[in-house]
């Protein structure tokens, strides 16, 4: 039996600014956090420290009056927008008897809200248990306690140790589960590298419209909400594109300020899907006062999972948000959907997810990002090689196709050179080229 505060939904919330450092966290993405793991913020408690309080993190005075709000606004949980210590939430429980929750806590908590696959749950329950082994020791009072009984006295291990160990295992029970995914994951990688299919992948801030775009280039059907943390299983569907044919766009998990280290880890295969990708389109909400720092967080997160020298297209989503077109961002273009392609910074695309807006513009800076790196041919293939047709349709390269009256086939292909060169090599392709390679 856990030997802690019961949880509820009525929340007190506590921010804390400390001088001198960039990490102060933002009051109204807390309280969105904390609305979407289902509290009711009913209070606030702000102050400013030097450095953080080594029992309560607050301080004690901060700490009694956290205690009055906690009375006077009748709240269950107390929500802390840092991450704790075991030892500073254990204490601030125990003199407030009620839960308390840091900001990892809350995000592991709205992740286990979503999962709805059998990937995502075990992706969740990995990092909750990695987060939940480094507070055993503080966390729960019985579990210092040593077995006894009969037949149970004497030398032997405490219940923390008996817990730790359980947990342990079933953190290496779902690790391996998550290598076979991970595994399936790069076969299925491995089939579109094969089919010349090449991957997009959608990143972004969470609740910057990733779904509801990947909907409307798609029509996918996804489900996209206005709350935080709504995708965290990849989606992947197919888009159509002049240059390559085809690509295979990827819907993935939004990213936040400080994502827990466990979380980014426990995801691995999951954010497979952006690294290996061939583009990302970084989608931002330019209707957001802080979109800088938002694209700067989740630029910082790319880097950390090795995803930061894959292409960008920066896509400015809800354009129709904003007040009289009124957007640093915006503005800077002359054409509001157009594109700003930059020699220091990714190009860019202006949209509006929800009405369609800039759409066509994006789809277009897609295409010419992806007609660089193919090449346009045409090929005659004999009635007697019907495996190169074949291979050639595999590929998703075909743009057209006309049927002599001999039977040949004269096609039309775009095809990555890396492509062309293997079937060249295999398939003796550069004989039946009409047009010079190159």
């Amino acid at each position: 039996m856990l030997d802690r505060p019961r949880s509820g939904e009525r929340a007190v919330l506590v921010q804390i600014e400390f001088p001198g450092s960039d990490t102060a966290e933002d009051i109204a993405e807390l309280q969105e956090l904390a609305v979407s793991a289902g509290a009711l913020p009913v209070d606030l408690l702000t102050t400013s420290r030097r450095a953080p309080d080594s029992r309560y993190f607050i301080g004690t005075g901060k700490a009694n009056m956290l205690c009055d709000a906690i009375a006077a606004s009748d709240a269950e949980v107390v929500i802390f927008n840092h991450a704790l210590t075991p030892a500073q939430e254990r204490n601030l429980e125990r003199l407030t008897h009620r839960r308390v929750l840091d900001r990892i806590s809350l995000i592991l908590d709205i992740f286990a809200q979503r999962a709805s696959t059998f990937e995502g749950k075990l992706q969740v329950e990995l990092a909750q248990l990695k987060h939940l082994s480094t507070r055993l020791i503080r966390g729960w009072t019985h579990l210092e306690r040593q077995k006894g009984g009969i037949g149970l006295r004497g030398p032997g291990e405490k219940q923390l140790e008996t817990d730790r160990r359980l947990i342990n295992v079933r953190i290496r029970q779902i690790e391996r589960r998550l290598e076979k995914v991970r595994t399936r994951r790069e076969l299925s990688r491995r089939a579109r590298k094969r089919a010349g299919a090449p991957v997009v992948s959608l990143v972004g801030y969470t609740n910057a419209g990733k779904s509801t775009l990947f909907n409307a280039l798609t029509g996918a059907g996804v489900q996209a909400k206005n709350r935080l943390f709504e995708t965290l299983d990849p989606t992947l569907r197919r888009l159509q594109i002049s240059s390559a044919g085809e690509v295979v766009l990827a819907d993935t998990v939004g990213f936040i300020k400080h994502l827990p280290h466990d979380l980014v880890a426990a995801f691995r295969a999951t954010l497979e899907e952006i690294y290996n990708a061939e583009l990302l389109l970084h989608v931002i909400d330019a209707s957001a006062g802080d979109r800088e720092l938002k694209r700067d967080q989740v630029n910082s997160v790319l880097a950390e999972i090795g995803a930061e020298r894959v292409p960008q297209i920066e896509v400015f989503n809800k354009i129709d948000l904003l007040v009289n077109g009124s957007s640093g961002e915006h503005s800077a273009n002359s054409d509001p959907n157009g594109l700003n392609c930059g020699a220091t910074r990714p190009a860019r695309a202006h949209v509006s997810a929800s009405t369609g807006a800039g759409l066509e513009k994006l789809k277009q800076a897609i295409d010419r990002h992806f007609s660089a790196s193919f090449v346009r041919r045409r090929v005659r293939v004999p009635v007697n090689a019907p495996r190169l047709r074949a291979l050639l349709f595999e590929l998703g390269t075909v743009l057209s196709e006309t049927v002599g009256e001999n039977g040949d086939a004269l096609m039309d292909i775009v095809i990555p050179p890396a492509s062309l060169s293997k079937l060249c090599r295999s398939e003796g392709l550069d004989a039946l080229l009409v047009d010079c390679p190159g």
